[in-house]
């Protein structure tokens, strides 16, 4: 699994190929604000519905949390069932709202 920060990820989502997005976070950390675009599944839903996911599993992934310990877990589960190009937002939406977008808060 690939780490990567804050304003690496931001370079990426403006590429021609940007990654799917996960956010992991339950659904009341979502009012510190989302990156546009991610799919919200909460961590503890993910085993659950990986069917769901199967559509992305040859694609890039990003997996994000508020502070990247619980995308770090959920990046190394997804590459177990197969997933190819997984990364994980280092620090989470905490460095996202640090770094990239100072409008979110860090809690």
């Amino acid at each position: 699994m690939k780490e990567m920060t804050a304003t690496e990820f931001s370079t990426l989502l403006l590429s021609e190929a940007p990654p799917v997005m996960i956010d992991v976070r339950e659904s009341h950390e979502l009012i510190h604000g989302m990156i546009e675009g991610a799919i919200h599944i909460p961590m503890n839903e993910i085993p659950a519905r990986l069917e769901e996911l199967g559509p992305y599993q040859n694609k890039t992934v990003a997996i994000i949390c508020r502070s990247g310990k619980r995308s770090a877990q959920v990046g190394q589960f997804l590459e177990h069932v197969g997933f190819n190009d997984v990364i994980n937002l280092e620090g989470g939406m905490n460095s996202w709202a640090i770094d990239v977008d100072t409008t979110m808060s860090t809690y």
